[in-house]
């Protein structure tokens, strides 16, 4: 009798979860995730920020040859080796997949069974070692505007941290000892001379990269404490004349992240899309983010998750865990609890001529949850012999021809081929008058 008593509490307890009126009891189907590999050149950087205290981590998503590997970030402050270390790319990848963008489905019940047109079922779901010397005498070091303020290795990096006076000798200087930057980057870097910031400056210790037994190069992490909450992208534009996407996962005690000098608008989300997508959604959802970012003419941010790292719902991956949120720089954990952690998501794309200023971010006590989801609804196989079956049958092209209008409006895609394949009759074969009767 206990047993049986706890098994209809437990089941009560479910229901109660399931079909309480909120915006975020899905109780769907997990499919499927629009992940990194959609995007040809997409970086990715994790910031866990609290107060003025900042660690950040980015990812390498450089290809060729390591030994023509250089990176060069702007930071507010001078680093010093104890600062820095080489992060596991596991941590970026589980941060990714806990926040994609998700597929989901849902199966209607039968009508028969249930009073289906009027339960709400027709609604939509709701440190190191000192590296060997860089460079040539400090007298010419002098003599560019630079000064070496740091020097170490860490992992397979040699790292300087730079102070420079103006950028023709910052430019000449990292052209003189190896670091193979693009001509021209002088304008770029002027402004942050300016502002008086640093250059951290990295490139491949081939030694050590051989010793490591890495096949690629591992995600450098820095933790340093300022004011300026920022992240420097104008630099990456140097290496291309192309449209690049960046995705920041925010981490923070308090809320969602914002950013203070672009809109952040959200991903469409919460759709009904037709049953075949299914087999191709990284194709609609390259076709929906392009139409997005094309209709807010390319100057936003796009928010695609935000939610507490203590829960999901639907998961597209389980929540990290302590451990894995420590590695990803979460620094003010001090229990097993993660409910003082939260996530945001931001995709940038973003070229020279629509995103002239770095990105700047404020932190929010904003707790909304929000994700990206797209729902499949499967309609009901079996057997219809009530009235409320037949007239949920007829309901059916009305929803495929919906389901069709939103995914056409969403990606750009041809109205007839959507139809064509989600099964919606054509106005030859069904009378105009039958489209809004039944």
């Amino acid at each position: 009798m206990i047993k049986q008593l706890s098994k209809l509490l437990i089941i009560a307890f479910i229901a109660t979860i399931c079909f309480v009126p909120s915006a975020w009891a899905f109780c769907g189907f997990y499919v499927s995730k629009a992940d990194t590999k959609l995007y040809n050149k997409a970086s990715q950087v994790v910031i866990a920020r609290d107060g003025n205290r900042t660690v950040l981590t980015m990812a390498n998503d450089y290809q060729g040859d390591v030994k023509d590997f250089a990176l060069v970030v702007p930071v507010p402050v001078v680093l010093k080796a104890e600062q820095v270390r080489v992060s596991e790319s596991k941590i970026i990848e589980r941060l990714e997949a806990f926040s994609a963008p998700r597929l989901v489905e849902y199966f209607d019940e039968d009508p028969c069974a249930t009073d289906y047109f009027n339960d709400g079922a027709l609604r939509s779901p709701a440190a190191a070692p000192v590296a060997q010397e860089l460079g040539n005498s400090s007298r010419r070091d002098r003599s560019l505007g630079v000064t070496v303020e740091a020097k170490f290795t860490v992992g397979e990096y040699d790292i300087v941290v730079l102070s420079a006076k103006e950028s023709n000798g910052l430019e000449t200087w990292l052209n003189i000892n190896g670091y193979k930057i693009p001509k021209g980057a002088k304008q770029i870097l002027q402004p942050y001379i300016r502002q008086k910031m640093k250059f951290f400056v990295a490139k491949v210790n081939l030694a050590e990269f051989d010793k490591s037994g890495y096949e690629f190069l591992r995600p450098l992490t820095m933790a340093f404490e300022s004011p300026k909450f920022m992240l420097p992208i104008r630099l990456g534009m140097i290496n291309s004349t192309n449209e690049q996407d960046l995705l920041v996962y925010i981490l923070s005690p308090k809320g969602q992240t914002e950013l203070t000098n672009y809109r952040t608008v959200k991903i469409p989300s919460d759709v009904n899309i037709p049953l075949f997508v299914k087999d191709e959604f990284g194709g609609f959802y390259k076709s929906m983010f392009q139409t997005a970012y094309t209709k807010e003419n390319k100057k936003v941010a796009f928010l695609e998750y935000a939610w507490n790292m203590n829960s999901c719902d639907p998961c597209s991956a389980e929540p990290l865990n302590p451990e894995e949120l420590r590695k990803a720089g979460v620094f003010w954990l001090d229990s097993s609890d993660n409910s003082n952690v939260f996530l945001t998501r931001l995709h940038v794309r973003y070229s020279r001529d629509k995103f002239p200023e770095d990105l700047m971010f404020q932190e929010t006590s904003n707790n909304q949850f929000f994700q990206g989801r797209y729902v499949l609804h499967h309609p009901f196989k079996g057997e219809l012999k009530c009235d409320a079956g037949r007239q949920y049958q007829r309901s059916l092209s009305r929803r495929f021809e919906q389901e069709s209008q939103t995914l056409a409006r969403l990606t750009g895609w041809k109205i007839q081929d959507i139809r064509r394949r989600n099964n919606v009759p054509t106005n030859s074969s069904v009378p105009w008058w039958r489209r809004f009767w039944f």
